[in-house]
């Protein structure tokens, strides 16, 4: 089950060179500068927003989905500035189950940053809520995700698809997986 801890207060983790915290409404001009490259959305299932009061709303859906204990999603921020400059996280399945989701900007893309804050919420996952099981479903073409799981330890399982919909079409996803008795800490 997911720790008392884990759910009422929201943690943050603090790895050599970043903060992975709570975003809040003083966050959304960084968040909106990350997500409005399109370069950053081209995968996800989100479009590149318009305005600050639509990022707004996601640091808000956000924070619903923690204190309902759906998710959890940090903010990814330098030590030196404490500007997000990210996320990532998991969406609850079930209690031994998360979804793990990322994104970072597109000038701080191979610099080991995503490498060294999902080390991070893996661990955070598998110790503190207990997960058994870390699954990410990928886009085909999106390799340079499908090579950050496979450093991280994650094997693919095959291809679901037609599994996803967004941006106006259907997409068939990889599904990659990590379980705990797997995981080296």
């Amino acid at each position: 089950m997911i720790s008392d801890s884990a759910k009422s207060q929201f943690p943050q983790l603090e790895t050599k060179n970043l903060i992975l915290r709570a975003t809040n409404l003083s966050d959304a001009e960084a968040i909106f500068q990350v997500f409005a490259n399109e370069d950053v959305t081209k995968y996800h299932d989100l479009e590149p927003p318009t305005s600050i009061e639509q990022v707004k709303g996601l640091i808000h859906r956000r924070s619903e989905r923690f204190q309902s204990k759906q998710g959890i999603r940090w903010g990814i921020a330098r030590k030196n500035d404490n500007v997000i400059i990210g996320s990532c996280g998991y969406r609850y399945k079930n209690s031994f189950l998360g979804e793990i989701g990322y994104e970072l900007a597109r000038a701080y893309w191979r610099q080991g940053i995503m490498t060294e804050a999902l080390f991070a919420v893996i661990e955070f996952g598998f110790q503190a809520i207990a997960l058994n099981r870390i699954e990410a479903m990928v886009m085909l073409e999106n390799t340079a995700s499908v090579k950050l799981l496979q450093k991280l330890g994650f094997l693919e399982e095959g291809i679901l698809r037609e599994y996803g919909y967004w941006k106006g079409q259907f997409h068939d996803l990889r599904i990659f997986s990590l379980l705990k008795k797997d995981y080296q800490l």
